[in-house]
């Protein structure tokens, strides 16, 4: 028998959901059918190849030539704000916005028109480990386009009265940001999953932090993490890599290596812990929550397993039609409780760790709804531990090799997945190595995996909104985590 603390208060009402979801799952291990050898998709044999060079200064360059009229290039840096203190959270995300508010040779209008004439599209976005600059253009637009990207990172001019100007739109994007629930539940799930370490850290900061970062601190970050190294210039579409890597050569050849004296910056490992945070809002309409044990980092050998684990779960939306149809035996026992309105599985990576969990919306009234609601969430996601017929198996690989191709759709998604994975990875993971690696999952890694991530783990809880009251506490949410056993 398992040990643990005092048993789950269960119902009666409980109790038979347990006997019909355990039941459930074993008939459906009882007929499955052999699951057919997955294809490995003809896509994969015609993917042209992605060339990477690394330039003196230790840049890398890497394209990938799949045809058209148009390319995606864009400069990939590995930096976001688990590389900022405390005291400069935000500064990542600012500085973005002050790559676009002029540079030594164009002021913030000639930039725009620039990009206007070309008919491109010139964006930019900060992410906890990862900042990206990139452009959407024609063809014979490639030189301008690096050219570009070169003046925004290497020559903005971060004058102080841009900055004063770009504080104040910063502070209406937070407060759009406050705004959408989803956001600020996954940013308190981080804050709690990762207390006191570089992960729990929000990408726009503090209030306080926007109000008093300056152009220097500004400029500070640049020198100390836009290095060469840690940099990656990505294209994909109409490129051919030659051109590329004269043009990088030209605009980004002195970048410089290493950082100047006096910038030096630390990087402490994020490590996971078992907490909760919850917003109590009366006045709105639902409760949203997100429920996370720790992960697994982007280059841990059971990455995509864990990805398949995420598709087996499934994903509910109450208004949907099709839920009646669905196979996913989470998503089923939702469909007959009707006891949330949303849930999404989500598997997030970061360099040295990750979360894995559900994202539900759900507006419930009582404890016996609320007690249905999370045993059918901590019990599918435990019955993963227990082992996946063969017809589960295959609709999940099937599922999630359809997710990562939907993600290679298109030169900017190829060019975001060439940048990523260089960073991530060091290297390209091409299609074919993607699909064959989903094709040789088997159940017992299945098995194996989710009793890693799962089974008697900590866990991470978030939620804001109505009726947290009927939610147990974090340690009625640790006890779900495993059941008694004889």
């Amino acid at each position: 028998t398992q040990a643990g603390g005092p048993p789950r208060p269960h119902t009666q009402r409980h109790r038979r959901l347990t006997m019909q979801l355990q039941l459930s799952r074993l008939a459906q291990r009882r007929v499955a059918r052999p699951a057919a050898r997955a294809y490995s998709s003809a896509v994969a044999a015609v993917q042209p190849p992605t060339h990477v060079a690394t330039m003196p200064n230790q840049m890398r360059v890497a394209t990938e030539s799949t045809g058209g009229d148009t390319a995606t290039l864009g400069v990939w840096i590995d930096t976001g704000s688990r590389y900022e203190s405390d005291a400069t959270n935000g500064v990542a995300h600012f500085l973005e916005h002050m790559s676009f508010k002029g540079t030594a040779k164009r002021n913030t209008r000639q930039l725009e028109m620039e990009v206007e004439n070309m008919g491109g599209h010139l964006n930019a976005y900060t992410s906890r480990e990862q900042t990206v600059y990139y452009a959407k253009v024609l063809k014979q637009d490639v030189p301008r386009a690096v050219e570009l990207l070169s003046d925004i990172l290497l020559n903005s001019t971060f004058s102080p009265a841009a900055v004063e100007n770009e504080r104040q739109v910063i502070l209406r994007e937070m407060e759009e940001v406050e705004s959408q629930i989803e956001e600020v539940v996954f940013d308190r799930l981080h804050e709690v999953a990762y207390v006191g370490t570089p992960l729990a850290r929000t990408i726009l900061g503090p209030t306080e932090n926007i109000n008093s970062i300056t152009a220097d601190d500004i400029s500070r970050y640049v020198k100390t993490h836009y290095t060469a190294p840690r940099m990656v210039l990505a294209a994909a579409g109409a490129v051919e890599h030659d051109q590329v890597l004269d043009l990088a050569s030209e605009y980004f050849g002195g970048v410089p290596t290493v950082a100047p004296a006096g910038h030096d910056y630390e990087n402490h490992a994020s490590l996971f812990c078992g907490a909760d945070v919850r917003d109590f809002k009366e006045d709105m309409p639902a409760a949203n929550f997100a429920l996370a044990f720790e992960g697994l980092k982007w280059t841990d050998p059971d990455v995509f397993t864990l990805m398949l684990c995420q598709s087996l779960l499934g994903t509910y939306d109450k208004k949907s039609s099709n839920m009646q149809y669905a196979t996913a035996p989470m998503v089923l026992a939702l469909d007959k409780y009707k006891v949330a309105e949303q849930v999404q599985p989500f598997c997030t990576c970061y360099n040295d760790t990750g979360l894995f969990g559900v994202y539900v919306t759900a507006n419930l009234d009582s404890y016996d709804d609320y007690s249905t609601l999370f045993q059918i969430l901590q019990d599918e996601m435990l019955a993963l531990t227990q082992g996946v017929s063969d017809e589960d198996l295959a609709r999940g690989k099937a599922q999630l090799k359809y997710n990562l191709l939907q993600q290679m759709d298109g030169t900017s998604p190829t060019a975001e997945e060439i940048g990523r994975q260089l960073l991530t990875f060091g290297r390209r993971m091409n299609l074919a190595e993607t699909l064959a690696r989903v094709d040789d999952i088997t159940a017992a890694d299945v098995k194996r995996v989710a009793d890693k991530v799962c089974w008697d783990q900590e866990v991470s809880f978030a939620a804001i909104g109505s009726n947290l009251k009927y939610i147990g506490d974090i340690n009625s949410l640790r006890r779900g985590t495993y059941w008694n056993r004889v």
